[in-house]
């Protein structure tokens, strides 16, 4: 009887394990399969990802081929950002602009003291100068050129003395106002050096 028991107890000690053994193998192979699995999932994910950086790398390629073919100097990139459409549009109005014209002096006087005037800045004279040159040429023809004193046979805005004297400073002397203030201040700066010299001569003996 004891032999029986030690035997049935043997052949139990090895069933229980055997089961343990094929328990543990089991076991060892679903964590086998299951290792192999995720193994095989990762490694999909890794060649889809890698497929799509070879995608975009060679979409890139081509747009920077195609770009340089059309003579096209857009850099290419990811993510590109496009700048707003500026659209440039011209407004036409009915209304014309507004001239402003120089008006001309109406009397001939006025326009012959604005030709001295520019003679005397040309000269680098001060203002002052061209006052009294004013004052002078007021008195002696009132700024006419062609003034004319019947008595002594003086001529001109200057009142050149015999008129002829002007024809130096051109052969228009007699009509034209711009010669004969050419010549005057010509005269003026050789005898008496700058109009207000002059002026005050005249004031002391009523010539010049």
């Amino acid at each position: 009887m004891d032999s029986k028991r030690v035997l049935r107890s043997t052949l139990a000690t090895m069933a229980a394990a055997t089961a343990l053994g094929a328990t543990t193998m089991e076991s060892r192979t679903e964590a086998h399969a299951e290792a192999r699995t995720e193994a095989h999932a990762e490694a999909r994910t890794e060649a889809r990802a890698q497929a799509r950086t070879e995608a975009h790398a060679q979409a890139r390629t081509e747009a920077r081929t195609e770009a340089r073919a059309e003579g096209d100097q857009t850099v290419v990139h990811e993510n590109v950002w496009e700048a707003p459409v500026i659209r440039v549009r011209t407004w036409r109005t009915a209304t014309r602009p507004r001239v402003v014209k120089r008006l001309r002096t109406a009397d001939p006087q006025s326009r012959n003291k604005d030709i001295a005037l520019d003679h005397v800045v040309r000269r680098s004279w001060s203002y002052r100068q061209f006052q009294c040159l004013d004052s002078l040429w007021t008195r002696e023809s009132g700024w006419n050129h062609r003034a004319y004193n019947s008595s002594s046979g003086a001529y001109g805005i200057p009142q050149a003395l015999p008129g002829g004297k002007m024809q130096g400073a051109g052969h228009d002397w007699r009509s034209n106002p711009e010669t004969q203030i050419r010549w005057g201040l010509t005269y003026i700066k050789g005898r008496y050096g700058r109009p207000c010299d002059a002026w005050g001569h005249f004031q002391a003996h009523n010539w010049y």
